[in-house]
């Protein structure tokens, strides 16, 4: 009988001083292992296409289709583990060594996995730090290139029982290079081999030279007021806020901007406020080459700002010789207030509520409110107090929840009639909408934000979650698609709705592994674990769905399928029931 080889890239980890944990204290040592595995190492294998070859007490092998994938994973619970560990006593952190090689194996019929493929992975192993990536020299020739790396050059080592010295190299975990390899790896829908649109550019958050960490949202906000011009632009492909500003605060290469981000070029400037004047720096840079087509420095009073902001906008129009039309000068007319002290009222307010706590909600309408009192034809302003009163009907912050939603829908109307070019107000119109459930309105109103705005993910995103709950889950996972695009970076929850659009259309492995991928990043989510036990229950997957039940109860044990099932936007009630349904195949309710 014929052997089966095959070259494999293998991962082997175990726990630093298990035996001294297990001494210590074996039950805590051991659930604490249990919720590891369930909650990030598994879940994390699983979205890099890893496969468990075996377990022991206290370690593990996976077998990956690539080096790059197993590095990824490890970058990916290492750093989860940096963040586990962070005010836990150094003689109780669970902590974990990891080996990779890629190497000849054999492949028994039980899936098992033999040879030196495993054995040097293995040995690895057990020369790497605590909280360390090791790698061969045959692994880490495949991802040098590939990623971004930090590394330290062990040099020759041998390992115990293999024959010949290993070059071993070390990789550095912990660090803010080592999470940004793994989140940008891992999160980006844009393989690293394409090369980016000709007009694609990233804002990063200009700089606060004002000397007075309190003017942070000044700088924050004149960056993503530019943003919000640049993406009106249909010939332009613009980076969303978001994944711009994972940037802040980061000295970052700008060819590494545009590799993570997949654009061409990337504007990068400061903002210093000092009384009622105001200095704005920009420079338009090519990520390929890192050279400068355009900088200019603006010293202005602070009343000429919205003035600022329009030529920045023109000057980059012009240096990457944009033709424009008379829609696209309508679309980067200044729609903002005249009124400079309203506009910082707003800024502060917006910056607040991007922060989506109920605290930072109550203070941004306050401040919100300010701003409308000041100009009561602050279009903008009126979207965004909008928006507010959604997040405390969705939350549940308020003490009338359906107040909530009708205030909101109040003002998002307002802010449409103020101005009906502004894309925010359509997009919280829309919100409101769909949760009033008039599908048809709220679907018009996310097209509306996206024809004035085709860069918005956001608008995208609302676009996708009303034709989700109107019934249209092959249409809606297009539009997610296109915001994971435009937004790298993209929210978390953005994989749930993925994972329902998936789940309406009976895909229900797909919608688990997009789940699994939530779970990761996002471990205390209570609607992604019940979504995930009904995926299981569709697939007869009884256990697993038992158990996923039992996390929603724990992160949540007031958990109503009730209270969703009144509240949730569907409509067609069937398409909720068949939630309902793969609980009740798994004898969940």
């Amino acid at each position: 009988m014929s052997e089966n080889r095959k070259l494999a890239a293998i991962l082997a980890a175990d726990v630093v001083g298990y035996s001294r944990l297990a001494s210590a204290d074996e039950d805590r040592t051991l659930a604490r292992l249990r919720a590891l595995r369930s909650d990030l190492i598994d879940p994390t294998i699983a979205v890099h296409n890893g496969r468990v070859i075996k377990r022991t007490g206290d370690g593990a092998l996976v077998e990956f289709r690539s080096v790059v994938d197993a590095v990824r994973c490890a970058l990916e619970v290492q750093n989860g583990m940096v963040e586990r560990n962070a005010g836990v006593p150094q003689d109780r952190r669970i902590e974990f060594r990891i080996g990779i090689h890629l190497g000849d194996v054999v492949e028994e019929s039980d899936g098992d996995l033999m040879g030196d493929g495993v054995n040097i992975a293995s040995r690895l192993e057990g020369v790497a730090a605590p909280g360390a990536i090791c790698l061969s020299e045959d692994a880490y020739r495949q991802v040098k290139a590939r990623l971004d790396l930090s590394v330290s050059d062990l040099g020759n080592t041998q390992l115990k029982n293999i024959a010949e010295p290993i070059r071993v190299y070390s990789l550095r975990v912990g660090t803010a290079e080592a999470k940004a390899t793994a989140n940008s790896e891992s999160m980006t829908s844009r393989p690293a081999t394409v090369p980016p649109p000709k007009l694609s550019i990233a804002v990063l958050p200009f700089a606060n030279m004002s000397g007075d960490v309190e003017q942070e949202y000044f700088a924050d906000g004149i960056s993503e007021d530019i943003i919000t011009a640049l993406s009106k632009l249909p010939q332009l492909f613009v980076i969303a806020r978001n994944s711009s500003f994972t940037f802040k605060d980061k000295n970052v290469h700008v060819q590494e901007v545009g590799r993570n981000l997949g654009v061409r070029f990337v504007l990068e400037g400061s903002v210093r406020r000092s009384g009622n004047r105001v200095r704005v720096t920009a420079q338009l840079i090519d990520a390929a080459s890192g050279g400068h087509l355009w900088a200019e420095r603006f010293d202005r009073d602070l009343t000429d700002i919205f003035a600022v902001q329009d030529d920045v906008t023109q000057q980059i129009v012009d240096a990457l010789a944009i033709n424009l039309t008379e829609g696209d000068r309508q679309r980067l007319a200044h729609e903002q207030t005249g009124n400079v002290e309203a506009y910082d009222y707003f800024l502060r307010g917006r910056e607040l509520w991007h922060r989506l706590t109920k605290q930072t909600n109550t203070a941004a309408r306050d401040l919100l409110q300010r701003a409308i009192e000041l100009d009561p034809n602050f279009a903008s302003a009126h979207a965004f107090l909008a928006l507010t009163h959604g997040l405390d009907y969705l939350n549940r912050w308020s003490p009338s929840p359906p107040n909530s939603r009708e205030q909101a829908e109040e003002l998002a109307r307002r802010a449409v009639a103020l101005d009906d070019r502004d894309p925010w107000a359509h997009w919280a119109l829309s919100i409101v909408e769909l949760y009033s459930r008039r599908h048809d309105v709220a679907i018009s109103e996310a097209q509306r934000a996206i024809i004035l705005n085709p860069n918005f993910a956001e608008g995208h995103v609302s676009l996708g979650e009303a034709l989700y709950y109107s019934a249209r889950a092959d249409e809606a996972l297009k539009y997610f698609d296109r915001a994971k695009v435009l937004n790298p970076y993209f929210p978390d929850v953005l994989l749930h709705f993925q994972a329902l659009a998936s789940f309406q259309l009976g895909r229900y492995e797909q919608a688990v592994g997009l789940l699994k991928e939530r779970l990761t990043r996002n471990p205390v989510t209570d609607v992604s674990r019940a979504l995930l036990a009904s995926s299981f229950g569709h697939l007869g997957r009884f256990d697993e769905a038992r158990a996923a039940w039992q996390e929603v109860l724990q992160v949540n044990p007031d958990y109503s399928l009730e209270y969703r099932r009144k509240v949730l936007p569907y409509k067609n009630p069937e398409d909720f029931e068949l939630v309902v349904d793969g609980l009740r195949k798994a004898g969940l309710v």
